[in-house]
């Protein structure tokens, strides 16, 4: 009985130790398993880590490279200006998408010019006026980067580059055979084939970004923005195929031609406004002692003379519009207000039907101000053309009255602008107020001389236009609140045979402004393009690596 239960004993002992022994080993391989577990899932969140890694890295720089590849051909940076200061106008996009032809833009300094510009210039204003102010030079190279993208939706394309020329001076000598100025630091060079302008550190300076330093002595913010109206025009002029060469009679015997101290201002508008910055090549001559070429000029201008011409000067006019027999000469002539008995100069203008009376045009009911301001009338549509905008006011100021001469010869004279119905006349000499009753009378006329050649008609056109003020800086430089500049240009325009074309306006820039230099809108770049989408990366990787120790 004993033995006997010993024997279940030790049965029992043997049976609990082979228990163990399988729960061990079932512990051990269940052990096994989440080891094995363990590590394939740590294998396999190691893996997805670098690779997210290695995707997160790929997408940024393969957004990078996409974005700066479609920069070059779309805009994709906004202007939030108030004044819309780094976007183009609708004049200057048609003529970037227009080209037909390639242009270079050289620039002989750094972006960094641009920025030391600003700092001079915010200095100057500050220590002189009192008035901290951000002076916006990097608008110059933001419009030229613009230049190019809108250039490549056309057949052209514009070529932006900056040069050092401290470091390489001989970038500039492929310009110097089709140009005699001087090229140094701080010049913009426009150029299309052989044909070059070139504005200078001055013009760059003190005509494309101005202030109104009148505005400024009141503590108040104004700049003007020529750049983009000045780098359009010099785009357009190096490209255009029908450059019209234009004498412009500046002097007479070496002295000016027109009175200075009251026709200053409006020659030099008419010259560099509107025919200079359309296409136009000028060049300043002495009607006396200069010669008159046909084969060198293609139009004569003659600014509000203040004497009379000898007979020699009246027979090279007329040998010019004349032309041999070939005529296709144009001349334009605007009378000094206040002379008369301008014996020679009133005969030829009658040789082309044309005569200038000794009156001014006044209108009590359709002025700007005053009655010696009057609103004209387009009389023929057709010539003068589509305007930007019809709603705008054509101005004379003290407007001489011009008519045309009934002749029985082959002069065709068109009346292009005109008075209101309430203009009256009044007496040059101040003497008699009225002449005659309220009504309509030109104020702009073009007599035209042709003859048959072979199965076409050619011939030469006078332009004469009553009032020299009529381009006056003021008419002409607020084109968007005046219609003189549009009006004018696309009369000679049709005169010259050049395709119309509208002003590019210049910009008036608010005093109130979030305007970023170029310096900060490269640190404003990087942030986007690369800080940002890095720490956007990083945030990831460590919210993957507290998921993978967990």
């Amino acid at each position: 009985m004993h033995e006997r239960k010993v024997l279940i004993q030790m049965s029992k002992k043997e049976l609990d130790e082979k228990n163990i022994s399988e729960s061990a080993e079932e512990a051990v391989e269940a052990a096994g398993e989440k080891i094995s577990k363990w590590n394939s899932r740590r294998l396999k969140y190691g893996s997805m880590f670098y690779i997210i890694i290695i995707l997160v890295i790929a997408i940024v720089v393969i957004i990078n490279i996409m974005v700066n590849v479609i920069s070059k051909r779309s805009l994709l940076k906004v202007d939030l200006t108030s004044d819309s200061r780094y976007d183009l106008s609708y004049e200057s996009i048609n003529v970037l998408k227009s080209l037909d032809k390639d242009v270079d833009i050289t620039v002989t300094s750094t972006k960094d010019y641009f920025d030391s510009l600003s700092a001079y210039w915010e200095g100057y204003y500050s220590s002189n006026y009192g008035v901290p102010c951000d002076v916006p030079y990097e608008m110059i190279p933001e419009i030229l980067d613009k230049y190019s993208v809108y250039a490549k939706q056309g057949n052209g394309s514009i070529n932006v580059k900056y040069v050092n020329m401290d470091v390489d001076p001989d970038i500039i000598n492929k310009y110097k055979e089709h140009y005699n100025g001087s090229i140094g630091n701080g010049c913009i060079i426009v150029s299309s084939g052989e044909r070059v302008k070139v504005f200078s550190e001055s013009d760059v300076m003190m005509k494309m970004l101005t202030a109104d330093e009148n505005a400024l002595r009141n503590q108040q913010l104004l700049f003007k923005f020529s750049g983009e109206s000045m780098l359009t025009s010099a785009i357009r002029s190096v490209t255009d195929d029908n450059l019209v060469k234009v004498a412009f009679a500046k002097k007479m015997n070496g002295s000016v031609l027109y009175d200075e101290q009251i026709y200053g201002n409006a020659a030099v508008t008419f010259e560099e406004e509107l025919l200079e910055k359309n296409g136009y090549d000028c060049t300043d001559i002495d009607i006396v002692s200069d010669e008159l070429n046909a084969e060198d000029y293609d139009m004569v201008v003659l600014f509000a003379p203040s004497s009379d011409f000898t007979e020699d000067v009246i027979k090279k006019l007329s040998d010019f519009l004349y032309n041999d027999g070939k005529y296709e000469k144009k001349l334009i002539y605007t009378p000094d207000l206040s002379k008369t008995g301008l014996t020679n100069i009133d005969g030829f203008l009658a040789d082309w039907s044309i005569k200038i009376e000794p009156n001014y045009l006044f209108d009590d009911e359709n002025y700007i101000l005053n009655s010696n301001m009057i609103k004209l009338n387009i009389s023929d549509t057709d010539y003068v053309g589509a305007l930007p905008n019809n709603k705008l006011p054509i101005i004379s100021e003290y407007t001489r009255e011009i008519s045309q001469i009934k002749k029985n010869n082959d002069d065709v004279v068109k009346e292009l602008l005109k008075t209101c119905d309430t203009s009256y006349t009044v007496d040059i000499t101040g003497k008699n107020k009225t002449k005659g009753e309220k009504a309509e009378r030109p104020v702009v006329l073009l007599s035209r001389k042709e003859r048959s050649e072979e199965f076409k008609l050619v011939g030469s056109d006078v332009l004469v236009i009553g009032s020299p003020l009529m381009s006056g800086p003021v008419y002409i430089q607020q084109n968007e609140s005046i219609n003189n500049a549009n009006v004018l240009l696309n009369i000679i325009n049709g005169m010259t045979g050049k395709e119309n074309s509208v002003v590019i306006p210049e910009k008036s820039l608010q005093s109130s402004f979030f305007a970023p230099t170029a310096g900060q809108l490269k640190g404003i770049r990087i942030i986007v393009m690369w800080i940002i989408p890095f720490i956007a990366a990083a945030v990831g990787v460590f919210v993957l690596l507290r998921r993978r120790n967990k």
